[in-house]
C-alpha cells in the first residue's frame, strides 16, 4: 500500500482514461497550478458555482436540502461572501480503480488566503466529477477563479482489492456530473 506517483497517474490517465481531461504537466504560468504532480493530480474547478445565501431564511439540512439555499453563479471567477460557503465541481471527470482510494487536499495557495477546500475521500471504483465544497473563513469577500486550481487528489493504492466497492453499492453519487446536492437515499419497505 502507498502513495501513487507521477508514472503511475500519466499510464493510468492514459491507458484506462482515469482522469478525462488530463494534463500531463503542471501548468502554472500566471494560474494557480493544475496537472501531473510528483504524487498527486491537481485538479481545476469548474466555472459553475452554488453560493449558500440566507435570503430565503431557510434551514442546511442534509436530509431534506433546499435549492432556495443557494443562488446559482456561472464566470471566469466567483466571489465567496465572508465566512461563507460555495460548491463548485472538478472540470476532470474521474474514474477510480478498484484497488485505489483517492484523498482530495485544499491547494496552499488558497488555504493561505484563508479559503479551504473540504477534504474528502474519492471511494475505490467511484467515477464522476468531484462536487467541491469551498469555505472561505475569513471576514472579506474570497475569489475563486474558474478553470484553474482547486485541490489536489493523492492516489492511495490498495495491497488487495477492496471486497465491496462504490461502483458494488451503487453509491448515490456514483457517475455525478456538475455540481451534485446533498441526497439522502429513501427508506426501503
Amino acid at each position: 500500500m502507498g502513495i501513487k506517483n507521477d508514472r503511475w497517474i500519466i499510464e493510468m490517465a492514459t491507458k484506462y482514461k482515469m482522469i478525462e481531461p488530463f494534463e500531463p504537466r503542471q501548468v502554472r504560468a500566471g494560474k494557480i497550478s493544475y496537472g501531473v504532480s510528483s504524487y498527486g493530480y491537481d485538479f481545476r474547478v469548474g466555472n459553475k458555482f452554488m453560493i449558500f445565501s440566507n435570503l430565503n431564511h431557510t434551514i442546511v439540512d442534509p436530509k431534506n436540502f433546499s435549492q432556495e439555499n443557494v443562488v446559482e453563479i456561472e464566470g471566469d471567477y466567483c466571489i465567496i461572501p465572508p465566512n461563507s460557503f460555495a460548491l463548485a465541481h472538478s472540470v476532470e471527470y474521474f474514474r477510480m480503480p478498484r484497488d485505489v482510494l483517492g484523498i482530495c487536499l485544499g491547494k496552499s495557495t488558497y488555504a493561505r488566503c484563508g479559503i479551504i477546500v473540504n477534504i474528502t475521500p474519492i471511494e475505490p471504483e467511484w467515477e464522476g466529477h468531484i462536487t467541491v465544497e469551498i469555505s472561505n473563513t475569513t471576514p472579506l469577500p474570497a475569489k475563486i477563479y474558474a478553470n484553474e486550481g482547486i485541490a489536489q487528489l493523492l492516489f492511495i493504492g490498495a495491497d488487495e482489492v477492496c471486497q465491496i466497492s462504490y461502483k458494488d453499492k451503487k453509491g448515490k453519487y456514483q457517475g455525478q456530473t456538475g455540481i451534485s446536492l446533498p441526497r439522502i437515499e429513501p427508506e426501503k419497505e
